[in-house]
């Protein structure tokens, strides 16, 4: 326990004790710090993940791999199996499933970036196993305990998206779900929450950056954000990804796509290839001023 008395309104002093013990801090120095895929966690550097939405295909992912990484990127992400708010899919709003891993395997391969997916389903963890280096449980999964259980079985480190509605405990505990199987690598992963105004018709969700600070108070996990899910809008990215950045965020997950206006899943959100490449140097300037630092070299 941290401070005598109960640490904020979302978590109790006794949760922090009895609900969840693993990911709570014990001192206010005790941050996790990890390696994945060599990329450190949790310490100065502040891992970057980027790519489309959706593997749409071969092509475009290893185009994308080669651009992201020429860039600074860290990880390449992609979804090939997407849940979508409504069951209804067409030809280009669609999932990639089976293919879209394998192309993810070959931009791995041509490349050497790491990579970053979701998995949905426990019966896919042994396929996507074989060629992700974290695993991605999205906010609708966010407490789908077994599926959380199953994947940090696996030993690969996992990212836990925020559910749009959740409160900060809820998170804590859907953590701890990883943490008691024993696995110790776990990030959080904030992605904007549901609230009565977003400032624009398109946007559904909020970014919460206020919950960095305060998830950091309470845990030693890393946090990540993603600005590009939050906002659901290109142009607020770059002032919210610096903003994260300067808000204390552990790492930052980008939607970035080489033709963002036809990109096959939520097109208003991706930024482009030179979007990214200048959005990197700019993160970098503001991390240089809390004392951290985007690129790795």
């Amino acid at each position: 326990m941290i401070q005598n008395k109960a640490p904020g309104k979302d978590v109790s002093a006794s949760d922090m004790e009895e609900k969840f013990p693993l990911a709570s801090k014990k001192n206010i120095d005790h941050f996790s710090k990890f390696e994945v895929a060599g990329v450190s966690f949790g310490d100065k550097l502040i891992p970057v993940m980027a790519g489309p939405n959706m593997v749409e295909s071969e092509e475009l992912i290893v185009e994308t791999a080669i651009s992201v990484k020429k860039a600074g990127a860290h990880f390449l992400r992609g979804g090939a199996f997407k849940p979508l708010s409504f069951p209804y899919r067409s030809e280009k709003y669609t999932e990639t499933r089976e293919d879209g891993i394998k192309w993810l395997g070959v931009a791995k391969k041509e490349t050497g970036i790491g990579i970053i997916t979701e998995v949905m389903e426990e019966k896919f963890l042994d396929l996507i196993c074989e060629v992700t280096d974290i695993l991605q449980i999205g906010s609708r999964n966010m407490q789908n305990y077994p599926l959380i259980a199953a994947a940090a079985r696996t030993k690969k480190p996992l990212m836990i998206k925020r559910h749009f509605g959740a409160s900060l405990r809820d998170w804590l505990g859907a953590a701890e779900y990883a943490l008691v199987e024993g696995n110790q690598k776990v990030i959080l992963c904030e992605r904007g929450v549901t609230v009565p105004h977003t400032h624009r018709d398109s946007s559904r969700f909020l970014l919460d950056l206020q919950v960095v600070p305060a998830a950091k108070e309470v845990t030693h996990l890393p946090i990540a954000v993603d600005p590009s899910h939050a906002t659901f809008w290109r142009p607020w990215v770059k002032p919210m990804s610096l903003a994260s950045v300067a808000a204390g965020a552990d790492s930052i997950m980008l939607e970035v796509h080489p033709d963002p206006e036809n990109s096959a899943v939520d097109p208003l959100q991706p930024i482009d290839f030179t979007s990214f490449s200048e959005l990197m140097i700019s993160m970098d300037r503001v991390a240089n001023i809390t004392g951290k630092k985007i690129f790795d070299v």
